[in-house]
């Protein structure tokens, strides 16, 4: 499987939506990487000129809707707090224009299939932002797979643990912005357990919750068909060395602290032994190449490819909804239905 090199001939014309730290990054890697940053909107002006000036972006927008109307920009870059993406995309997609969304991909799989039904009927692409699946040592990973090198996969292990801001006022513990480890954190190891297996038959889940409401840690085991399984946790206020594993009856591909940025990997033999040792530096932090990729589907007429498929998204977020039932944590998302309140 090949990926492009993660750069642009910059006539796609990208929009930012959303100042904050995460839209920064992917900005600085635009930039950095011949894309074209074309606008950027927030809900302050002020907020929109400032980072227009830091990241060098022709305009600023004073809101939303018009950074979305901008006849300038051909793609949105969806960069604000996951509880705002399902509004934030439709926006844009009923602008005609693509969008690159940032995981998680929204609040559960209801709002994901409205973007991606939105998206299909329009003909535009709707791409979630889980950059680590187009990241070069993730492509030869599947190679390796794929190839049989460590057989049949039998077990995938993933963790994202960090401790982050205890302030029960910030976003990551504020049930009413989404907060908790699972979207956040726990989208990195789900997303990499379905990469590799697929959609799992079952899903077993346990956390352990804060005072705030919601998970301070949340484990699960997912069950396939097979006989397989993945194994992923997430922790919002302890780290861990966040590394990840694929097991096979011919070996395991063991991915570095942290695993899901551009780290080496090892792929051993059954009996311990070196296969290879895969350690490819990337320019930049790597959040080129998930832009790389929408970028290659506008240009071929797509709105899927086989990476991330949207079909996919939607079932990640479904399988989030599932350990969200089982710990017991809700959002006021969910009691959203059809437009109607449920009881």
């Amino acid at each position: 499987m090949t990926l492009s090199n993660g750069t642009s001939d910059g006539t796609i014309r990208w929009g930012i939506l959303g100042t904050g730290f995460i839209a920064g990054l992917q900005t600085k890697d635009l930039k950095e990487n011949g894309f074209t940053v074309q606008a950027v909107g927030s809900r302050s002006l002020e907020s929109s000129e400032s980072f227009a000036e830091e990241y060098g972006v022709a305009t600023a927008h004073g809101s939303y809707e018009d950074l979305v109307a901008d006849p300038l920009v051909d793609v949105v870059y969806v960069a604000t707090p996951h509880p705002f993406h399902h509004a934030n995309a439709l926006l844009a997609l009923n602008a005609g224009k693509h969008v690159l969304v940032e995981k998680a991909f929204t609040m559960n799989a209801r709002e994901a299939q409205d973007i991606v039904d939105l998206a299909e009927s329009k003909g535009l692409v709707a791409l979630e932002a889980m950059w680590t699946r187009f990241l070069p040592h993730m492509i030869r990973l599947r190679d390796i797979i794929a190839s049989g090198t460590i057989g049949e996969v039998r077990k995938v292990v993933a963790s994202h643990n960090q401790s982050l801001p205890k302030d029960p006022a910030h976003r990551l513990n504020d049930p009413a912005l989404g907060g908790g480890a699972l979207l956040d954190l726990g989208i990195y190891p789900i997303s990499f357990a379905f990469d590799i297996l697929g959609t799992p038959s079952a899903v077993r889940a346990s956390a352990s919750m804060s005072a705030t409401g919601v998970d301070r840690q949340t484990a699960a085991i997912f069950e396939y068909a097979n006989g397989a399984q993945a194994l992923v946790d997430c922790e919002l206020d302890a780290a861990s060395a966040n590394r990840a594993m694929v097991i096979g009856t011919d070996g395991w591909i063991d991915i570095e602290h942290t695993w899901y940025n551009p780290v080496p990997f090892t792929v051993h033999a059954v009996d311990g032994s070196v296969v290879e040792r895969y350690d490819q530096p990337v320019a930049s932090r790597g959040m080129q190449y998930q832009a790389a990729e929408l970028e290659r589907l506008v240009r071929a007429g797509s709105t899927a490819g086989t990476i991330l498929p949207p079909r996919e998204t939607v079932a990640i977020m479904a399988a989030m909804d599932e350990i969200r039932r089982q710990i017991g944590l809700r959002y006021e998302s969910d009691a959203v239905v059809e437009g109607t309140k449920n009881d």
